[in-house]
């Protein structure tokens, strides 16, 4: 017999995290628990409104949903099936993490991934003023890559990223969330291009891939789609606009419809990256187990987190260290779960 739990948690982070759009203190998700027998399978959402979702829908949701009846662990898509994004999300992880640890393998091992090289993830640097980002950057100076937060309104993205790129000789990522105009991105990317950009994420106000189709025409800078590809069946309009996407598991619904979504990408010939919202090692190990799927890897949430109540996934100068055990290998810290 299967049992779920459903429980809201408030992560506060150890400093605002400011992007073009808005800012964040704490990051809101759901975890929920599913028992069955001995092993518990660990599973979260981070809802963003951004993308219509919130804690309060999930656990509406949850409130009225009801395991169907005779399922067992590997009765997934049974458990999932009707589920919107976000709820399915933390359900989908929570089903893989306890198929896994009932077979007793990781779940990397159950994708069929054991072995496999994962790129190394970036490491963010949020909106601040000057000194701060660059203070910030400074920090991280032996990191191989960042991915720099752009696109406030009235700020100096150029010289930003002169300053940034004075101090930094590691790659640089731009991710400007929706901040910029078409005609802003092209002549920021123009000038920016000396600066040896590798790519950069969702310049534009998402719904539009025909201007991003106009932009990527005009720039040296490959650009990505975040905001505008949350789920596989956003793929095919983004065709020839942009360069490569960026799935998250929290956007499409979990494991499941993440791999699904990395395969499409892949036959419509998209670069993919696994990026983060704010969450906790629970999501963040998830989107790690995929990682060998990928060209980039963008999953550093825990680190901006004051206390993290899991363990999962470390970094070691931004290479990924996999936990050890079955599942996910996320464990619950003790002291506060």
């Amino acid at each position: 017999m299967i049992e779920l739990q459903v429980t809201a948690v408030e992560l506060p982070l150890r400093e605002p995290f400011r992007v073009a759009g808005f800012t964040l203190t704490a990051a809101q998700t759901v975890v929920v628990e599913l028992r069955s027998d001995e092993h518990v399978g660990y599973g979260e959402s981070a809802p963003l409104a951004r993308y219509g979702d919130s804690v309060a829908a999930i656990l509406d949701t949850f409130a009225l949903y009801r395991l169907p009846a005779g399922v067992g662990p590997f009765s997934g898509e049974r458990i999932t099936a009707g589920l919107p994004r976000a709820a399915r999300c933390a359900l989908d992880i929570a089903v893989y993490d306890l198929q896994a640890k009932t077979l007793g393998v990781s779940v990397t091992e159950l994708l069929g991934l054991e072995g496999l090289a994962r790129p190394r993830t970036s490491l963010t640097i949020p909106i601040a003023g000057l000194e701060k980002m660059l203070a910030d950057v400074r920090a991280v100076r032996d990191t191989p890559i960042i991915k720099v937060k752009v696109g406030a309104p009235g700020g100096d993205d150029l010289a930003l990223i002169e300053a940034i790129r004075s101090v930094y000789t590691g790659t640089i990522r731009l991710d400007a969330n929706e901040g910029w105009t078409p005609e802003q991105t092209v002549a920021l990317l123009r000038e920016m291009d000396r600066f040896e950009i590798e790519l950069c994420e969702q310049p534009i106000p998402a719904g539009t891939p025909e201007r991003l189709r106009w932009i990527a025409e005009r720039s040296p800078i490959p650009i990505m789609a975040d905001e505008d590809a949350v789920v596989a069946s956003d793929l095919g309009p983004l065709r020839g606009c942009v360069a490569s996407v960026n799935v998250k598991l929290a956007k499409c619904g979990g494991i499941g419809p993440a791999y699904r979504m990395i395969a499409t990408a892949r036959a419509l010939g998209f670069g993919v990256m696994i990026g983060c919202m704010a969450e906790s090692s629970i999501l963040t190990t998830a989107a790690a187990h995929l990682g060998p799927l990928v060209d980039q890897l963008d999953i550093d949430a825990p680190l901006f987190l004051a206390h993290d109540p899991f363990s999962g996934v470390r970094y070691d100068n931004a290479a990924l260290i996999m936990p050890a055990g079955p599942g996910l290998g996320v464990q619950a810290n003790v002291s506060s779960h």
